[in-house]
């Protein structure tokens, strides 16, 4: 029987094709015999074959006991019964759209949007000649978009955005004049946007953002009376902003970020745009004033023109009672002046105001002591300014507040204690600035903290022991302060979720903490202080540590065998301490080490010559007049020649051997020569095959060389904007992947800006390190632009999910256990983390995939390719942020919904995207596979598996191969990991999980699955 099913499977494919082949010929040959309904009959079943996953069973009552005016989706007309709509948005199909649908010729809509159509859009849509609307949008149609369509002259909507499309917008388009809405964002779409929109004069909204347009905006918009929205943000456009546009009377939604336009705003644009809502002109060069007349839009509720070159004073916008978002950062609005913030008066008027912006720009002036009436503020930043003062000491009155950032600042005076009333805030940002007094105990009732940061001030007195109650804490900066006394035991013990902890440049004394909890912990600084005593052996809990600062104290003792455990750490300072013993051998042991500085102690013994100490430019050891050996870079003495200083020390030993018979003490004389000879040997090996892993500078010649011509040997994966290699840098014998754009790809340059800029705010243990990068020209004359990170080991998690099995390699050992998933997801969650709430301003990834999860060599994950990141000003569980869906690119099946159906942009679509990655990482099912072409058919997938179907869903490689083969404990743990993958990948934002709760349930499903497997 067995043998039997591979014939059956064979014939019904068989019958299947014959079928369908058939079946489209007596189409092709009735078509035009039949007339009226049972032509649009005929184009329904063709329809309806075309489509080839239909997880929902929408047409499973498309068949003849039923009228096809009853099948769902399908409207018809009253009089002639033909079909007249077709609706069957977000109906999760999959498969073609045929060329049949241009017999429908009484259609007056197509609304197919959110669903996963690929393939060409059909030329025959232009024999509708009675067609209305066209919604196509969020599927995965490609090659340009059909010239017919512009003989379907009673078009009023065209929506054909977050699709695959590329060419120019055609120029036979300029005929359809009755048009309203045209929507054909995030595409790829090139050209120049058309000058013929101007002849549009119904036209209420049109939407290009997040393409590849290029050149000037025409000035053709003088015609379009009825305007209200409209979207060119993030293309490639550039000039000045055509004064038509500023008298479209109608416009309510001015949308032109991140482009290069340039020029001024009109001094009179509130009286020619008198409807404006919303105005986003974020990263562009505008150069002038913020015109007064602003002030009479009083329709306005965002308003944001951050990262431009405005200059003067702010106008007073008290009118405009619905603003709740005002971004004027990064400008060079104020002159220092005291009545630079004067505008701020007017904005007690503003009730709904939520979000204001202020930081780096030219603020001087105080803080006005009214700031507590605005109090509906969740985010008030003005860093990076001139402002002097103290902090006004109604600031409790914000009790929404959840981030306040006055940093680089010149203010003065104490903290005030009314700071710890507000128990909302997740980040307090006070460094740089002139603060003294001692540090408000009161903080400690911030409960909500993430990100508290008090460095470089004059605070003195104590650490309060009440921040140990600030449990969520993950970044800590109290560096160049003059505190005094001990580290409270429960910063150690208490705040485990932290990350970086710097109290350097203080004056804190007693010994270090033992009591130790904090195994997140990647960055400790506590250089430069008086603390004394050893290093406690307990600090081999730090096992996230990458960077540890002991240096310029007065601990003593032994280094101690503990931090043989700290496998992750990069950077290592014991320097100017009173250190004793040898340098112990566990050092050279530890693979990631790339900069230890062990200088001015008082250790002696022989230098190891292996790891870290094969390189002496990342080793500091001056100072310990005792060491001897080591490679010859050290230029130390050998260890054999003991200086007459060091006598005293082995003269008991000498005289004991004196007592020792004679062919005892040759036949040790010889084993140490011996032992002394392959040392040596070992040493020069060692020496030969140094590396150095500290990059300084590369070339196109350096990386030419590295990857042979940048050959196809070299080459490890290719994309849109830029091809990574292998390499070994010549100048270290470092292996390195090397990102080299495609810079004569729109685009590129962008994705190496916005990576640089991304790369060099963030830290953190689970994100790519970049070593360096390169700008320079090739032997062709061209720019070339590569990047230059540590190489992974083990590739990327797509690999090891969908990579095909050699003949010579079975699955099982290709595949992934159910441990090393877990901790991969647990890895990306923990990076997410950081990036949206705890580097500063919130980052949004925005193209989480399994290709860009790199693994190395211990299978621990990194996050990579940041060509597509924004830095955002939003609070941390702030849903709505200053962009827009139009401007979002990404990877089609990772992508979340809302970025294409509304103005949207949040760190819940990076949730989304990492919901999708943990449903394919459990299930190997690529969301964009035959028979799940759109991302929520994975979702579904997996939502109606489980729990009940949950060997069916997941990869059958983890019920066979899974760790200690306790099959239950599998389970349990599938289920609970999927759960968490529904629950992320959720259509609705707002019911999505926030990546905080995604790590603790991770982390506690792991720790459940483990003592489940050992039990």
């Amino acid at each position: 029987m067995a043998s039997m099913l591979p014939c059956l499977v064979c014939s019904n494919i068989f019958r299947s094709v014959v079928f369908i082949f058939l079946f489209s010929y007596y189409i092709s040959v009735s078509t035009a015999k039949l007339s009226g309904n049972e032509t649009d009959y005929l184009a329904l079943l063709t329809f309806k074959i075309a489509i080839i996953s239909d997880p929902l069973n929408i047409t499973a009552s498309w068949n003849e006991s039923i009228h096809f005016c009853n099948w769902i989706g399908i409207t018809c007309g009253r009089k002639h019964q033909r079909v007249v709509k077709i609706d069957l948005h977000y109906s999760e199909l999959a498969g073609s759209l045929p060329s049949a649908v241009g017999n429908l010729s009484f259609l007056r809509e197509l609304l197919l949007n959110n669903n996963s159509f690929t393939g060409q859009i059909p030329d025959e849509i232009g024999k509708l000649s009675r067609l209305d609307t066209l919604n196509l949008a969020n599927n995965s149609f490609s090659y340009e978009i059909p010239k017919n369509i512009s003989r379907c002259l009673n078009l009023h909507r065209i929506h054909l955005g977050e699709n695959k499309l590329v060419g120019m917008i055609p120029m036979e388009f300029q005929f359809l004049i009755k048009l309203q809405r045209f929507y054909v964002f995030l595409n790829s779409l090139t050209g120049e946007v058309p000058f013929y929109l101007g002849n549009f004069s119904s036209l209420k909204s049109l939407s290009l953002g997040g393409n590849n347009f290029h050149g000037r905006i025409p000035d053709v918009f003088n015609g379009l009376k009825n305007l209200e929205l409209l979207e060119l943000g993030q293309n490639n456009l550039s000039g000045t902003i055509p004064s038509s546009i500023f008298n479209l009377s109608s416009l309510q939604m001015l949308q032109l970020e991140f482009n290069q336009l340039e020029g001024q705003f009109p001094s009179d644009i509130a009286f020619t745009l008198p409807r404006l809502v919303r105005v986003n002109l974020v990263d562009n060069r505008l150069t002038g004033r913020l015109p007064p007349s602003i002030s009479n839009a009083t329709k306005i509720k965002f308003l944001a023109v951050d990262n431009n070159n405005l200059t003067g004073n702010v106008p007073f916008l008290g009118s405009l009672n619905d603003l709740y978002w005002l971004g004027l950062s990064v400008n060079h609005f104020g002159k220092g002046k005291l009545e630079d913030l004067s505008f701020m008066s007017s904005l007690q008027n503003c009730t709904a105001l939520k979000y204001l912006l202020l930081q780096n720009n030219n603020f001087g002036g105080i803080l006005p002591s009214y700031m507590g009436n605005l109090s509906n503020l969740l985010w008030f930043t003005i860093g990076g300014n001139l402002i002097q003062g103290k902090i006004p000491m109604d600031i409790y009155l914000l009790t929404s507040l959840r981030v306040l950032g006055y940093e680089y600042n010149r203010l003065t005076g104490s903290i005030p204690e009314s700071l710890g009333k507000l128990i909302q805030l997740n980040v307090l940002s006070l460094n740089n600035n002139q603060f003294s007094g001692v540090i408000p105990s009161s903080l400690g009732n911030l409960t909500r903290l993430t990100q508290l940061s008090l460095g470089s001030n004059a605070l003195n007195g104590t650490l309060p022991s009440s921040l140990g109650h600030c449990k969520f804490l993950l970044h800590m900066n109290i560096r160049r302060n003059n505190l005094r006394g001990h580290i409270p035991s429960e910063y150690f013990r208490s705040l485990e979720a932290l990350l970086d902890l710097d109290l350097s440049n203080n004056q804190i004394t007693g010994p270090l903490p033992i009591d130790i909890s904090m195994k997140n912990l990647y960055y400790l600084s506590l250089s430069h202080n008086n603390l004394s005593g050893e290093v406690p052996s307990n600090f081999d809990r730090l096992t996230g540590l990458r960077e540890l600062y002991l240096d310029y104290n007065v601990l003593q003792g032994t280094i101690p065998p503990s931090l043989s455990s700290l496998k992750s750490l990069e950077s290592l300072d014991l320097s100017h301490n009173n250190f004793v013993g040898k340098i112990p051998e566990f050092f050279s042991k530890l693979s990631s080490l790339k900069y230890l500085n062990l200088s001015h102690n008082n250790l002696d013994g022989e230098i190891p010559i292996e790891g870290v100490f094969s390189n002496k430019n990342q080793v500091s050891i001056d100072g310990n007049n005792k060491l001897c050996g080591g490679v010859p870079e050290f230029k130390m003495p050998k260890c054999t020649q003991i200086s007459t200083s060091r006598r005293s020390h082995v003269s008991r030993p000498l005289i004991l051997a004196t007592s020792i018979p004679g062919g005892i003490v040759v036949l040790t004389a010889v084993m140490l020569l011996l032992y002394w000879l392959i040392k040596r040997k070992k040493s020069s090996i060692s020496s030969e095959n140094s590396t150095m892993d500290i990059i300084l500078r590369v070339t196109y010649n350096t990386l030419h060389k590295a990857t042979d011509g940048f050959s196809t040997t070299s080459l490890v994966r290719s994309g849109k904007f830029s091809s990574v290699y292998k390499g070994i840098l010549d100048q270290n014998g470092k292996l390195v992947a090397i990102k080299v754009l495609k810079l004569q790809v729109r685009g590129a340059s962008k994705t190496f800006i916005a990576e640089c800029e991304a790369l060099r705010q963030i830290r953190h243990r689970n994100l790519v390190r970049l070593l360096t990068s390169c700008s320079s020209i090739d032997y062709q004359g061209n720019d070339f632009k590569a990047l230059i990170y540590e190489f992974v080991a083990n590739g990327n998690l797509d690999n090891w999910l969908h990579q095909s099995v050699d003949h010579e390699e079975s699955e099982e050992h290709r595949s992934l256990t159910m441990l090393q998933r877990l901790n991969i997801v647990i890895d990306v969650a923990c990076a997410l983390d950081y990036l949206h709430y705890h580097c500063g301003s919130p980052l949004l990834h925005c193209d989480i995939k399994p290709s860009n999860v790199l693994l190395d060599e211990d299978f621990v994950a990194h996050l990579g390719d940041f060509g597509l990141a924004k830095f955002l000003p939003e609070a941390r569980d702030m849903l709505f942020t200053s962009q827009t869906s139009s401007t979002i690119k990404g990877t089609i099946g990772y992508v979340p919904p809302e970025y294409a159906t509304g103005n949207i942009m949040s760190t819940y679509g990076d949730v989304y995207s990492f919901g999708i990655l943990i449903l394919e990482t459990f299930t190997s099912k690529n969301p964009t596979d035959d028979i799940f072409e759109n991302d929520l058919n994975l979702h579904n997938f997996v939502k109606l598996g489980i729990p009940e179907k949950v060997r069916d869903v997941v990869d059958a490689t983890l019920l066979c191969n899974n760790d200690n083969n306790n099959s239950a404990a599998t389970i349990e743990c599938l289920i609970s990991v999927l759960h968490i993958g529904i629950a992320c990948s959720k259509e609705l934002p707002k019911e999505r999980m926030d990546i905080k709760d995604v790590v603790n349930e991770l982390r506690s499903i792991n720790n459940a699955f483990l003592r489940n497997i050992h039990s």
